[in-house]
């Protein structure tokens, strides 16, 4: 009777085909019961309902809206959300404290390959390399032109971060040994401590616009960072700026900066992050060459996604057994 009681306390419901190393973490725990999508592509919304129910554990990434729906069509049983991700825009946390269920998610395992992807993202937009790389294709590449291909250096620059958190500070950092001249960042408030290593100076959104020669969007998306970046932001900016963000794709108005960047307000944008995720193949923003956009792989090494899938399943099995996550999101 009890073994059957443990059973029952340990089903659970992963919402993807997740990195081999996560699932084992789970189907080696004693006692638990898993059930997942196994699936490279999301899980469909009524699948997801069906999934959920009745179970004591959620395994979710990013692209899963936990809201109230899905909660009610849990039932009572469900203890713990686990995400296998950094942001939590995606869980409704106000319906979910409310039933007192607890969550997990994965910071920092993902901070250092974030970090470089929005180097690399950067480095691309400011030197134009997509665009470099298709000229070579389509016989755009004729001679040695002084003035051809040109862009914008780091060496001597001012960039401006915006949210100065784990993933900022370690972008701070790898930009830093270019010749970064200064750093600006804003946010809720001052970081002092986080700020030293680069002397970075806390500044007004507006000042960080208009002093910024690199903007780099890597705050968390909450309803104060929403469209924060529109058309009074991207006005402010030189025109010879560079905007790069790797955060949430609602954190930009994408009609205001497709506006910047087709009329030459700023240089160009490198994104990582987009609404809608995916976006349209007719998108405009695709339609323009000093816009370099990501389908979303910010953390995407194979070392880095397999962390975060043991991390994301053993902040399960601890939630499920009553005891301290090794990462859990305080509501």
């Amino acid at each position: 009777r009890a073994w059957s009681v443990q059973r029952r306390a340990m089903a659970v419901f992963v919402t993807r085909r997740i990195p081999v190393e996560g699932l084992r973490v789970l189907s080696q725990a004693g006692g638990c019961r898993v059930q997942q999508w196994d699936s490279e592509e999301p899980v469909p919304r009524a699948e997801l309902l069906a999934g959920v129910a009745g179970k004591r554990g959620l395994l979710c990434l990013l692209s899963d809206h936990i809201d109230r729906e899905v909660l009610e069509a849990a039932g009572p049983d469900l203890k713990v959300i686990s995400t296998m991700s950094v942001g939590f825009d995606h869980l409704a946390l106000e319906e979910i404290k409310k039933r007192g269920i607890r969550v997990g998610y994965t910071p920092d395992v993902l901070t250092d390959a974030t970090a470089e992807l929005s180097v690399a993202l950067l480095l691309s937009a400011c030197r134009r390399l997509p665009e470099a790389v298709e000229q070579v294709k389509n016989g755009g590449w004729t001679t040695w032109k002084p003035l051809w291909m040109c862009g914008y250096g780091l060496s001597d620059s001012t960039v401006g971060i915006i949210g100065l958190g784990r993933i900022g500070q370690a972008v701070a950092r790898r930009l830093k040994p270019f010749g970064v001249k200064k750093f600006l960042y804003t946010g809720s408030g001052p970081k002092p401590e986080s700020g030293a290593e680069f002397e970075a100076e806390f500044v007004s959104l507006t000042r960080l616009a208009e002093e910024s020669d690199f903007v780099v969007v890597t705050c968390a998306l909450t309803p104060a960072t929403q469209g924060m970046c529109n058309k009074d932001f991207f006005t402010r900016m030189k025109k010879t700026s560079v905007f790069v963000n790797t955060s949430r794709g609602s954190v930009v108005n994408q009609e205001d900066l497709y506006n910047a960047l087709a009329h030459g307000q700023i240089a160009a944008a490198g994104l990582d992050v987009t609404t809608p995720e995916p976006l349209p193949t007719d998108h405009p923003l695709l339609s323009l060459k000093n816009c370099v956009i990501l389908p979303h792989i910010g953390s995407a090494t194979y070392a880095t996604r397999s962390t975060m899938a043991v991390l994301a399943a053993n902040n399960l099995l601890a939630g499920l057994r009553g005891e301290a996550m090794p990462h859990e999101l305080l509501l």
